[in-house]
């Protein structure tokens, strides 16, 4: 384990803590929660919803917490981490542990009692999976840390599915998948132009260990199976063709921007230029690809439009 500073400069305030749940992260796994529950066949009393969102919310900030605990010392030697509570001194290690046992294990008591056991029993999951098999295990050992650990960050739509229908079926695991196969293109451009940060504090991340040349092939590899899984919903009939295009217009567009990452040639100014816009990219990717999701759901059930190719196959 590691420790962080040793002397604290000031008194923790509010926003230290705020700052332990990483809410940028939190807001695609809020929004990927609300979006697996409002595409979820089914209807959700708004204030139970209210409480399965705000329980996921809770677990991933606590699980967040305890990574920000963990990796205190690695954050204090990488410059986009440095400024971070427990690494500048602000915040004793201890109360970063404590405040994040404290969110994980409230969020899986609220979603067991006002949701369901089998929800609660998946934000445990997604709470130990990334606080514990990918920060304390893969991340520092190896570089298939990011594609191991994407799993940590697929949970928030499988489970706001499963709060609404209490089961498990293949859309929500097609759900789970899109983001699993989306996380490592998307969090490898990062890694390339943060290689060095990374490579200072001994992080075993692909780009470090593998190479940029091996990195690059990678992420384009993975954007195009990421492409069929994206689509998978639709031709399932899980949703219309509404979704199915705007699925396959966005893999194009994310095949259109990983290519130059993929087959570099160019100076490295331009290389770091294409790795940032792959990076964006890739975020208003699921953003956009999850409001189609509930935006065919809400056009289904209006009966505006009808299912996919082999809808009742998968039923």
């Amino acid at each position: 384990m590691t420790t962080a500073a040793n002397a604290t400069k000031m008194p923790a305030e509010w926003r230290d803590f705020f700052t332990l749940t990483k809410p940028r992260v939190m807001t695609l796994v809020i929004f990927t929660a609300i979006c697996g529950l409002l595409a979820a066949p089914g209807t959700i009393h708004p204030v139970l919803g209210f409480t399965a969102i705000l329980a996921i919310a809770m677990g991933a900030g606590g699980s967040a917490a305890l990574n920000h605990w963990w990796e205190a010392d690695l954050d204090a030697g990488m410059k986009r981490t440095a400024n971070r509570p427990l690494p500048s001194g602000r915040m004793q290690p201890r109360d970063a542990r404590d405040f994040g046992l404290f969110l994980s294990g409230v969020s899986v008591f609220i979603m067991g009692v006002a949701i369901g056991w089998l929800a609660a029993a998946m934000l445990a999951i997604a709470i130990v999976y990334y606080a514990v098999i990918y920060t304390m295990w893969l991340k520092p050992r190896t570089p298939q840390n990011i594609v191991i650990g994407g799993g940590s960050g697929a949970f928030p739509p499988l489970i706001g599915w499963i709060a609404v229908t209490g089961e498990v079926t293949a859309m929500p695991v097609l759900l789970f998948a899109i983001i699993f196969m989306w996380t490592p293109p998307h969090f490898w451009a990062l890694a390339l132009f943060m290689k060095s940060d990374y490579a200072k504090v001994g992080i075993p991340m692909m780009p470090v260990v593998a190479g940029e040349p091996s990195t690059r092939r990678q992420i384009l590899i993975y954007t195009v199976l990421l492409a069929p899984v994206a689509i998978a919903p639709w031709v399932i009939g899980g949703t219309s063709w509404v979704y199915g295009s705007v699925a396959t217009v966005l893999s194009l567009l994310f095949f259109a921007f990983a290519m130059p990452v993929g087959i570099r040639t160019r100076a490295e100014e331009d290389a770091m230029s294409q790795e940032k816009l792959l990076f964006k990219f890739s975020i208003y990717y699921l953003f956009v690809l999850f409001a189609a999701l509930v935006a065919d759901r809400v056009l289904a059930a209006q009966g505006l439009i009808g299912p996919g190719i082999l809808a009742g196959v998968f039923a």
